[in-house]
């Protein structure tokens, strides 16, 4: 990653771009903690890419593959009275709703 002259690797108008990309409006004292905020994130990266992964292994997931299955059974009984309990309006175990085709 390219630096400037005084070693930082972003520089104000970076933060400003990114800042107009993002449609963000930052005061002159939030633009320098920006600044700031990102030098040490990219520093970070740059301690990440340091380390050796050749050994490490490619992967798209690090849990098992697929979502927890269960079986497949009734765990609630229907109850019509409890279900439309909270219903706006109920007529003969049925949620009555307003009319929208004319």
């Amino acid at each position: 990653m390219a630096t400037d002259k005084r070693g930082n690797k972003i520089n104000l108008e970076q933060v400003r771009h990114i800042a107009l990309l993002a449609r963000l409006e930052l005061t002159a004292e939030e633009e320098q903690r920006m600044l700031g905020d990102l030098e040490e994130m990219l520093e970070y990266v740059d301690k990440l890419n340091q380390l050796d992964t050749g050994a490490v292994e490619p992967t798209a997931q690090v849990g098992e593959i697929g979502a927890a299955m269960r079986e497949d059974t009734v765990t609630n009984r229907e109850d019509p009275a409890s279900i439309l309990a909270n219903a706006p309006a109920a007529r003969e175990q049925m949620f009555k709703v307003p009319k929208i085709i004319e």
